[in-house]
C-alpha cells in the first residue's frame, strides 16, 4: 500500500477534478435543480427517465421516500402502500425544502452524473486515506491530512444537499465550491509530503512572497466568479438562453472588480515568470501557470465580446481551479527550496 500512496494520491486529485468539471458542467446547463432532492433523486436511487414515472397511477406499489408531482408541486410518499382508484392526500405529504417542482429528464441526469462523480471521487480519497495509515510513524502530517481529505469530501457532500435544499443559493455556492479548493489543496499538500525529496530549486523570498499573493489573488478571483456567474444565472432567468448579448449588458459591480483583477493577476504572475527566469531559479511550474492564465484570460473575452460561446462558461471555472492548484504546489515548491540565491 505505502509504494503505492502517490498514485493513489494522484487518482483521488483526477477525481476531485473530475466533480469540478462535472459540476461545471451542471452550472453551465442549469441542473443544479435536475435532482430537487438529496441524496436520493425524486426519492430513488437511479432517477426516472420520464414524466409518467413522476406522475400519481392507481393501483401502483408506492415505497416511502418516493416522490410524485402533482398540482406543480412535490408529494412525498409517507409510507409504502399501493395506491387505489384515486388520489389521497393522507398517503402523502409536501416536500418543504424549496417549492422547486419541475422535471427535465437532461437536467436530472446531468445532476446525477455529476453526484455519482462525487461518490466515486470519495471512494477515490477514502482509498488514499487508508494507505496513508503506513505512514504515521514516518510523518503523522500524511496521515492526518488524508483523514481530513476524507471528512472534507463528507462536508462537502451536505455542502451539496444544503445547496439544493436551499434551491441554488449563491452563498452556499460559493462556500461548496471553496470547500472544492481546500480539498484539493490538502491532496496536493499530501503528495508534497509523500514525495519526500531534496529540492535543488533556488531559494527567492521576494519570489515566495508573491507566490502567496498570487494564490490568494487567484482565490478571491474565483469567489468573484461565482458571484458574477450567478448574476448571468439570474439574467438567464430574465431574458432567456437565446439572448446571449444581454446576459452582461448591465453587470454588477463584482463584475468590474472581477475583470480588473483579472490584469493585477496577470502582471503579477508575469513579474513571477521573468523573476524565475533572470534568476535561474527553476520553478518551471510557473509556465504552467501562464498557459493557464492564457486560457482564463481568452476565455473571458469570448464570454464577454463573443456573448458566451458553448462551453467557454465551464472551461473558464474549471482552468481557474487548475490554477489555483498549481499556484499551491509552486508556493509549497518555494517553500521547500533547499539552494539559497547567490546575490552580488
Amino acid at each position: 500500500m505505502r509504494k503505492n500512496f502517490l498514485l493513489f494520491c494522484k487518482i483521488a486529485l483526477i477525481l476531485v477534478y473530475l466533480v469540478i468539471i462535472a459540476g461545471a458542467v451542471v452550472r453551465m446547463t442549469g441542473s443544479g435543480m435536475g435532482c430537487p432532492d438529496w441524496p436520493k433523486c425524486f426519492g430513488y436511487l437511479i432517477p426516472p427517465t420520464e414524466d409518467a414515472q413522476l406522475e400519481w397511477k392507481s393501483g401502483h406499489e408506492y415505497h416511502e421516500g418516493e416522490v410524485i408531482i402533482i398540482q406543480e408541486s412535490l408529494r412525498v410518499a409517507k409510507d409504502d402502500f399501493t395506491s387505489g382508484s384515486t388520489y389521497s392526500e393522507t398517503n402523502w405529504e409536501p416536500y418543504t425544502k424549496h417549492d422547486y417542482a419541475t422535471f427535465n429528464v437532461w437536467h436530472t441526469w446531468t445532476e446525477f452524473i455529476n453526484r455519482l462523480f462525487g461518490a466515486l471521487a470519495g471512494l477515490g480519497t477514502l482509498l488514499m486515506a487508508i494507505a496513508s495509515i503506513w505512514f504515521w510513524r514516518k510523518n503523522k502530517w500524511i496521515t492526518l491530512l488524508s483523514w481530513f481529505v476524507v471528512f472534507g469530501m463528507g462536508f462537502q457532500a451536505w455542502l451539496g444537499k444544503t445547496v439544493v435544499d436551499s434551491n441554488l443559493q449563491p452563498f452556499k455556492i460559493t462556500i461548496h465550491m471553496v470547500m472544492a479548493l481546500v480539498i484539493v489543496a490538502a491532496i496536493l499538500y499530501v503528495i508534497h509530503l509523500a514525495k519526500d525529496t531534496v529540492s535543488a530549486r533556488k531559494k527567492d523570498k521576494l519570489f515566495s512572497n508573491l507566490l502567496i499573493a498570487a494564490l490568494v489573488l487567484t482565490l478571491i478571483q474565483t469567489v468573484l466568479g461565482t458571484q458574477v456567474r450567478q448574476f448571468v444565472d439570474e439574467q438567464v432567468d430574465i431574458v432567456g438562453y437565446t439572448a446571449k448579448d444581454l446576459w452582461l449588458e448591465n453587470p454588477t459591480l463584482q463584475f468590474y472588480v472581477h475583470r480588473t483583477f483579472s490584469f493585477v493577476v496577470l502582471f503579477l504572475n508575469l513579474f513571477l515568470l521573468y523573476r524565475n527566469r533572470k534568476l535561474s531559479l527553476g520553478f518551471s511550474k510557473i509556465n504552467w501557470v501562464m498557459a493557464l492564465l492564457a486560457i482564463e484570460v481568452l476565455s473571458g473575452i469570448a464570454m464577454y465580446y463573443v456573448d458566451f460561446p458553448f462551453g467557454s462558461q465551464p472551461l473558464h471555472l474549471v482552468i481557474a481551479t487548475v490554477l489555483f492548484g498549481v499556484q499551491f504546489f509552486l508556493v509549497l515548491e518555494a517553500r521547500n527550496a533547499s539552494h539559497k540565491l547567490e546575490t552580488s
